[in-house]
C-alpha cells in the first residue's frame, strides 16, 4: 500500500467513524417527529446539532462568485466529485437527476444540488456548466483555489486527497457521501453513499418539511 493509499485509508476510515458516532448519538436522542430509522434506513444520517459553513467564496458554473456559507433559502445537496470521474461522479449525478423526478413539485422547489469539485486543475466554470448540462442545467457547480475547496470539505467532513496533477489523465480519491445543507444555510448532515433513491424519495418530501 502506498503513503497516498494509507492515507486515503485512514481519511475514509475517519470519516466512517464519525458517521457512526452520529448515528448512535441520533438513534439515542429524543424524537423530534421525524421517524430517525427510516431516515437511517434511507442513508440520511442528520448531526445532533447544526454546523455553521466556513465564510469562503468558491466560483460557480457562470463564473459569478458563491459564498459557501451563503447558502440560504433552499435546501442544499453538495457532492464532492469532478467532471473528469470515471464512476462514482457520474452515476451520482444521474441518480440525482433521477431522484429529482421522483419527487413532488414542491419538494424539488425547495432543493438544489451542487456539484463542488475536487479537481479545479480541470473544472474550470465553463467545464462545470457543460458537463452539469448533461445532467441537469439547474444542477450548481463550485470551483476554486484548492485549499479554499480542501477547507470547506474539512468543514463538512467529506475527505479527498488533491491528485498529482502532473500525471496524464490522473483521478482524485473522494467520498460519495453527499453533504445536506438547510434553507438557513447550516450543515444538516449526510446522505450515505450509495444512494437508494425509493428510499429518499420516500423521505426526503417530509424531512424537508418538517426541519425548516
Amino acid at each position: 500500500m502506498t503513503r497516498t493509499q494509507k492515507t486515503v485509508f485512514v481519511l475514509f476510515a475517519a470519516v466512517a467513524l464519525v458517521l457512526g458516532l452520529t448515528v448512535n448519538k441520533v438513534l439515542n436522542s429524543k424524537g423530534d417527529g421525524t421517524d430517525k430509522v427510516a431516515l437511517l434506513d434511507a442513508g440520511i444520517v442528520l448531526l445532533p446539532q447544526s454546523r455553521s459553513l466556513p465564510g469562503l467564496s468558491l466560483t460557480n458554473q457562470d463564473g459569478q462568485a458563491q459564498a459557501v456559507d451563503q447558502f440560504k433559502g433552499q435546501w442544499s445537496l453538495l457532492f464532492f466529485g469532478y467532471t473528469f470521474c470515471p464512476d462514482i461522479c457520474p452515476a451520482t449525478l444521474a441518480q440525482l437527476r433521477q431522484l429529482k423526478g421522483m419527487l413532488p413539485a414542491e419538494t424539488q422547489a425547495r432543493l438544489r444540488v451542487v456539484l463542488v469539485t475536487v479537481d479545479p486543475q480541470r473544472d474550470n466554470p465553463e467545464q462545470l456548466k457543460k458537463y452539469l448540462g448533461f445532467f441537469d442545467p439547474a444542477f450548481m457547480g463550485l470551483t476554486g483555489a484548492q485549499a479554499d475547496l480542501q477547507q470547506l470539505a474539512s468543514a463538512v467532513s467529506i475527505p479527498y486527497i488533491p491528485a498529482d496533477t502532473s500525471q496524464e489523465n490522473y483521478t482524485v480519491d473522494h467520498s460519495g457521501n453527499l453533504v445536506i445543507l438547510g434553507p438557513d444555510g447550516t450543515q444538516r448532515g449526510f446522505i450515505r453513499a450509495p444512494l437508494n433513491n425509493d428510499k429518499l424519495a420516500a423521505q426526503l418530501p417530509g424531512l424537508l418539511q418538517s426541519e425548516e
